[in-house]
């Protein structure tokens, strides 16, 4: 059986944002752990127009190009990294607006979350996040990459020098990802 696809979700679309380099470094750690066929979503260069499908995503009747591909894309991955911020104390509007474009093509996919911001860290936007997700049947994983101040881990080079705690936390809800990618498939079958 073929490693799962992992498709790593970069959340925000904000010019400077921190989203970037934290979902380059996660990228490298999942790479290092090996469990995976990556796949990397940057919501910016996806570039979904606010959602413009006459139908209803469960109808599976798409009239665009572009969620076409968008779909063929979500349906051949296995499991999820969403890499987010926090936008007042709520998730980011393009990758809500990415996840309401599709319906069938989330179910029964584990995602995790690698959040980041000031002092929550980002997690008022995962909770929020796991609301909707669970709607289209996918497991919310409890492991988590939470990033408080997250100013304080990006280098003079823009590139993210982790904590012993933040590699922990990859490795650990990396490991259930691929635990739970493999196990789900039978539920998709």
């Amino acid at each position: 059986m073929p490693d799962p696809t992992l498709q790593i979700v970069i959340a925000s679309v904000r010019p400077g944002r921190v989203g970037l380099p934290v979902a380059r470094w996660f990228e490298g750690v999942a790479r290092e752990h090996g469990g995976f066929e990556l796949d990397v979503v940057d919501l910016l260069e996806l570039d979904l127009p606010f959602m413009d499908e006459p139908n209803h995503p469960r109808l599976r009747q798409y009239t665009k190009e572009h969620t076409k591909r968008w779909s063929a894309r979500v349906d051949a991955a296995d499991a999820f990294a969403f890499v987010t911020p926090e936008y007042n104390y709520g998730l980011a509007p393009a990758l809500k607006n990415a996840i309401d474009y599709l319906h069938g093509e989330w179910y029964y996919k584990p995602v995790g979350f690698v959040s980041y911001g000031g002092v929550s860290a980002g997690t008022r936007s995962v909770q929020m996040t796991k609301q909707v997700v669970t709607t289209l049947k996918m497991y919310a994983l409890p492991e988590a990459v939470s990033i408080p101040f997250v100013a304080q881990f990006i280098d003079d080079e823009g590139e993210v020098a982790p904590n012993e705690t933040m590699l922990q936390s990859a490795r650990a809800m990396l490991d259930e990802l691929a635990r739970l990618a493999r196990a789900m498939r039978t539920l998709r079958g």
